[in-house]
């Protein structure tokens, strides 16, 4: 039982820090100035969505479909 606990907490840990990468590279692509934050922000956001999915907290479609739209996002703004 204390295992689960411990788990279900990491897990929620995880998934919590997954949330915020995505959404402030959300807020970063949304803003004003926003292609030379959103490249530095890129990479980290990325790697935060493959590590969750290599983990588990997410399904792996469920990280392409993010990464799809985040650089679908990016690609409207270099444009």
């Amino acid at each position: 039982m204390r295992i689960t606990e411990k788990r279900t907490e990491i897990n929620r840990m995880r998934k919590t820090r997954l949330r915020h990468a995505i959404r402030s590279m959300r807020r970063v692509l949304a803003g004003k100035d926003a292609a030379a934050e959103a490249g530095k922000l890129f990479p980290s956001t990325f790697s935060a969505i493959d590590r969750a999915a290599k983990t588990g907290i997410i399904k792996a479609n469920t990280a392409a479909r993010y990464k799809s739209r985040l650089h679908l996002r990016l690609k409207a703004l270099a444009a």
